[in-house]
C-alpha cells in the first residue's frame, strides 16, 4: 500500500519548478554506524519518491562500519531481508553546490511499510528522546562543534596520511599551533568555498577556527530551537566538509585519532532547556546552584559509562582518551574548565548551557545528542546530584570510571539501565550486538603492528 504524504510531494514539486537544471537527487539516509547510504535517483524519479517513499532492505539498517550485514541482529535473514520505506524529512532538499553536474540531495528516515518508525533507525530515536522533553513542555536546545583534519589525498589514500600543502602557499603544517590564523589563510580557498556552500544549504556554519594539531580544524554551527534539526546540520556539515576537500584535492577525516602523536578530534555537543517561549530554563549566574541544570549533570554522569558505545563507537575511538589531551577520560563536571567531560562554558547567564564533550567526531550525531538527552531527563526526572564541580586540573581527580576500550564500552551498553528504559531493550539489543560482531570481526585481522611486533620476535 502506498504512503501518500500531498504536502511532501508539493515540496518536492515546488523545488523541481524552481530548479528545473537539477538532473539528480541523492537520497541520504544514516545508519547506525553513522555512514551515510541511500540511493541516487533522477529528476523524474523524485516527486513519487516524496509521495510514496523508496524501498531499501531491512539489513541495511544493520551493516557494519564496513557495510557488512550483521545476521545475528535477527534483521537480515530471520525477517527475510524485507523492505522498508525511506520517507523524505521536510525541508531538507537541498542543493548540492559542490557537484560538476546540477544535483541535490535530501535527507531520508526508515519506516515500516505501515507507517511506524523503524527502530533502528537514528533519527527516529532522536525525535522521541526530543518528544520526551516537549510532551513535558521542555523543548532541547544545541549545537553540534566538529573537529576534523585536512590530509593529503595521496598519503592519506595509501595508509600513510599527513597534512596537505596549503592552497594558497604550498607549505605543509608541522607543528601544534592551535588557532594559527595563518593556517586559515594557507587554506582559505577551501574555507571560502566550505562557507559559501553552507550558506546556499542552509546550514549555520559560524565559528572557524584552527586546532591543536597540524591541518586540524573546527567548524561550529549555530544552536538550534529544533535539535533534530541541529542533529540534521552536524549529519550534512560533515557531508559537506568531506565534499569540498575533495574538490581541492585533499581528504577531510573525522577519524577521532588519526595520528598517534597529535590530539584526536571531537565532537561537542552544546545542550540546553527552553520553555514554550523560547526562554532558557538554565539561565543562571551560578551554575552549581541551579536545580534543574545539576539535575541534567547528575543525569549524564551517572549514564556516561553505558553511553560510550554511542560516544566513542569504534576501535580507533579510543586511542583519543588521554591525559592532558583535551579529551576527557572520566565523569565529572566543571565550570569554564576543559579538562572535564561536561563543561558550563564561559558566559553571561541568559547564554547557561551544558558543552558535553567526550563523544569523538567519528560519532554519529543522531546518537550522542539522543543519549545526552536520555541522560539529561533521566537525571532532572530522578533529581541526581552531580557533586560539585572540578575546579582546576581534572585529570589528576578521582572520578566516576567510564569504559576505557571498545570492548569494555560493548559490555557497558549490553548492561545498559539508563539507555534500556529510554532507547527500548530492541534498540539496545541491535546496537549492542552489532558492535560486538563488528569488534570481533576487526579483532580477526592481523594488521602491520602484529607483524612489526611479532612476525620475528616471538
Amino acid at each position: 500500500m502506498s504512503i501518500i504524504v500531498p504536502d511532501r510531494a508539493m515540496e518536492a514539486e515546488a523545488f523541481l519548478s524552481k530548479s528545473p537544471d537539477i538532473r539528480s537527487f541523492h537520497l541520504v539516509w544514516t545508519d547506525l554506524c553513522g555512514v551515510q547510504r541511500g540511493k541516487l535517483l533522477r529528476k523524474e524519479d523524485l516527486a513519487a519518491a516524496w509521495k510514496d517513499g523508496r524501498y531499501l532492505p531491512i539489513s541495511a539498517m544493520v551493516l557494519d562500519v564496513t557495510g557488512q550485514d550483521i545476521p545475528e541482529t535477527g534483521l537480515v535473514f530471520d525477517e527475510g531481508d524485507r523492505d522498508l520505506l525511506l520517507w523524505p524529512v521536510p525541508g531538507s532538499l537541498v542543493t548540492m553546490p559542490w557537484s560538476a553536474e546540477p544535483a541535490a540531495q535530501y535527507l531520508a528516515t526508515m519506516h515500516d511499510l505501515d507507517g511506524t518508525p523503524a527502530v533502528p533507525d537514528p533519527r527516529n530515536l532522536l525525535s522521541r528522546m526530543d518528544a520526551r522533553f516537549r510532551d513535558q513542555g521542555m523543548v532541547p536546545v544545541g549545537a553540534v562543534e566538529l573537529e576534523f583534519f585536512l590530509m593529503d589525498r595521496d598519503a592519506a589514500l595509501s595508509g600513510r596520511p599527513q597534512a596537505p600543502r596549503g592552497l594558497t602557499v604550498p607549505a605543509r603544517p608541522m607543528h601544534y599551533q592551535a588557532y594559527n590564523l595563518q593556517d586559515l589563510e594557507d587554506f582559505a580557498p577551501f574555507f571560502s568555498d566550505l562557507y559559501a556552500f553552507a550558506e546556499i544549504q542552509g546550514l549555520p556554519a559560524r565559528a572557524l577556527i584552527s586546532e591543536y594539531a597540524p591541518g586540524q580544524m573546527e567548524v561550529v554551527l549555530k544552536h538550534r530551537g529544533d535539535i533534530v534539526r541541529a542533529a540534521d546540520e552536524a549529519i550534512m556539515l560533515k557531508r559537506l566538509i568531506k565534499a569540498t576537500a575533495e574538490r581541492h584535492g585533499m581528504i577531510a577525516s573525522f577519524m577521532a585519532k588519526p595520528y598517534s602523536e597529535w590530539t584526536g578530534c571531537g565532537m561537542h555537543v552544546h545542550v540546553s532547556l527552553a520553555n514554550e517561549a523560547g526562554d532558557n530554563l538554565f539561565a543562571c549566574d551560578d551554575p552549581a546552584s541551579h536545580p534543574l541544570l545539576r539535575w541534567s549533570l547528575g543525569g549524564l554522569k551517572a549514564a556516561m559509562a553505558e553511553s560510550m558505545l554511542i560516544f566513542a563507537p569504534n576501535a580507533n575511538s579510543y586511542r583519543r582518551f588521554r591525559r592532558n589531551s583535551y579529551a576527557p577520560v572520566a565523569a565529572n563536571w566543571g565550570i569554564n574548565n576543559r579538562t572535564v567531560s561536561l563543561r558550563i562554558p564561559a558566559g553571561a547567564g541568559p547564554t547557561c548551557h551544558i558543552e558535553h564533550r567526550p563523544a569523538g567526531a567519528d560519532a554519529n550525531p543522531y546518537l550522542v545528542i539522543a543519549a545526552v538527552l536520555a541522560g539529561m531527563h533521566h537525571g532532572i526526572t530522578e533529581e541526581l546530584d552531580p557533586g560539585q564541580p572540578v575546579t582546576g586540573n581534572g585529570y589528576e581527580r578521582r572520578a566516576k570510571y567510564i569504559p576505557g576500550n571498545w570492548y569494555d564500552a560493548i559490555d557497558a551498553f549490553w548492561r545498559a539501565s539508563v539507555l534500556k528504559e529510554y532507547f527500548g531493550k530492541a534498540f539496545v539489543e541491535i546496537f549492542a550486538t552489532m558492535k560486538e560482531v563488528e569488534a570481533d570481526r576487526f579483532g580477526a585481522e592481523p594488521t602491520t603492528r602484529d607483524f612489526e611486533w611479532y612476525l620475528r620476535t616471538v
